[in-house]
C-alpha cells in the first residue's frame, strides 16, 4: 500500500542545525537516542531544546516488529560504560526529567534488566534531581527481570502495548496479554509507581477496541498513558491506513481520562509515544530515603517511594501538613520542583508542617 501524503497538521520541518549541539554531546559520548533511530519528526524540536529519549543496549533489536525503524540485526554485548556516559549526558543537560529505553534483547539473559538498574544508579549519583522514566521492553515476562528493574527506583516505568490486540501481527515477537501482564506486575511489586504505556493510531484499529485496549491498562493498574499518530518510517514499513484528526485525539483523551488515567497525552504530535509526562518535578511528593532500614527488595540500599499526599492548611493558615508513615530509620522530606523544602520527621508515622 502506498503511503498517504501527511495532511497539513502533520508537516514538520527538520531543521539540521538545531540538532548541531545535541549531536555533537550525543557524539562525544557515544550515545544513541530513540530520535535518531526512529526518524523522528520531531527530532528537530527536541534537539533544539537539548531534550531527547536515550536509547540504551546498543541500536540492533531482535525482535521483528514491522512498524519500527530500529534495525534488526544480531546485537552487540553491552557496553558496560555506557550507563555512566547516559549520566554524563544527563548532568551536562541538566535535565529535570530524562527518558531512557532499548532495544529488545531476547539474547540476554535477563533481557537487559541491570543494564537499565545500573543506569538508573548512575543518573541518580550525577544527576539527584533529575525525574528518571525508563521505557521497558516485556523481558520475555521474566518476573526476576522485572523486578530487577522496579529495584533501581526510577519515577516512571513505562511499557508500551502500541496497539489493539487483533493488530498485534505487527509486533513479532510480543503479546498483548503478556504486556499487559508486565504492567500489573510492576504496579503488585510497587504499589507506589507510577506506570505508563503508550498507543500509535491510524494503523486500522476501531473506536471500540481502543475503549477496551483503556479499560484493560487502567485494569493494570497503568497511571499514565501516551496516545500519537503511526507515521510509518519508509514503504518497507507497516502501511498508514488513517491520519487522526486532532479533535479525535482529544475525544479520547478525554474517555481515558474519565476512566481514572492520572495523566493523558493526545495528539498528532505524539508520534512514536516517548512522551514524558510533562512538569513531573512540579508536583508535591513525600520522598522517603533511608540506608539502614530493611530495603524494599533484597540489595538494594536505599530507596525512594513517591506518594500523592493530601495537603492540609497549617496553623493560622500559613503552612501545610504532611503525614505519612515510614518504617526503621526512614525520613520524610517535603519536596517541590525537586528541591527539599523541609525535613518533616523521621521515624514511623512521621508528620511535619511546612509554611
Amino acid at each position: 500500500m502506498k503511503i498517504k501524503r501527511k495532511p497539513e497538521w502533520l508537516q514538520k520541518k527538520i531543521n539540521p542545525s538545531a540538532h548541531a549541539d545535541m549531536e555533537r554531546l550525543l557524539g562525544d559520548l557515544r550515545l544513541h537516542t530513540v530520535c535518531q533511530q526512529a526518524s523522528c519528526p520531531n527530532i528537530s524540536e527536541c534537539f533544539g531544546r537539548h531534550q531527547a529519549t536515550f536509547l540504551i543496549l546498543g541500536r540492533l533489536c531482535t525482535r521483528l516488529c514491522t512498524f519500527c525503524n530500529v534495525t534488526k540485526e544480531k546485537p552487540l554485548p553491552p557496553d558496560a560504560g555506557e550507563p555512566t556516559r547516559v549520566a554524563e549526558a544527563v548532568r551536562r543537560l541538566d535535565l529535570s526529567h530524562v527518558v531512557i529505553t532499548s532495544p529488545t534483547r531476547d539474547d540476554l539473559n535477563d533481557g537487559g534488566a541491570g543494564h537499565y538498574a545500573d543506569t538508573v544508579e548512575a543518573i541518580r549519583e550525577a544527576a539527584p534531581r533529575t525525574a528518571i522514566e525508563l521505557l521497558i521492553p516485556d523481558f520475555g515476562g521474566d518476573h526476576a527481570a522485572i523486578a530487577t528493574v522496579v529495584k533501581a527506583a526510577p519515577d516512571i516505568i513505562g511499557h508500551n502495548l502500541e496497539t489493539v490486540p487483533r493488530l498485534y501481527h505487527i509486533r513479532q515477537g510480543a503479546d498483548y496479554r503478556r504486556s499487559l501482564e508486565v504492567l500489573a506486575l510492576l504496579r503488585d511489586l510497587a504499589p507506589s509507581l507510577k506506570t505508563k504505556s503508550g498507543l500509535m493510531l491510524g494503523l486500522g484499529e476501531t473506536e471500540e477496541e481502543l475503549f477496551t485496549v483503556f479499560q484493560d491498562l487502567r485494569q493494570a493498574g497503568c497511571s499514565y498513558l501516551s496516545i500519537g499518530q503511526y507515521l510509518a518510517p519508509s514503504k518497507q514499513h507497516q502501511p498508514v491506513q488513517s491520519f487522526i484528526e486532532p479533535a479525535r485525539f482529544e475525544s479520547l483523551r478525554e474517555q481515558a481520562l474519565a476512566l481514572g488515567f492520572s495523566h493523558v497525552e493526545s495528539g498528532s504530535s505524539k508520534f512514536r509515544v516517548y512522551v514524558p509526562v510533562p512538569n513531573l518535578n512540579q508536583t508535591l511528593n513525600v520522598e522517603r530515603r533511608t540506608k539502614k532500614s530493611p530495603p524494599p527488595f533484597p540489595g538494594a540500599g536505599f530507596f525512594y517511594l513517591s506518594v500523592s499526599v493530601a495537603i492540609s492548611p497549617g496553623a493560622g493558615g500559613t503552612g501545610s501538613a504532611v503525614t505519612a508513615s515510614g518504617s526503621g530509620s526512614a525520613c520524610l522530606s517535603l519536596t517541590l520542583a525537586g528541591s527539599t523544602l523541609s525535613t518533616l520527621g523521621c521515624g514511623l508515622g512521621a508528620t511535619g508542617t511546612y509554611g
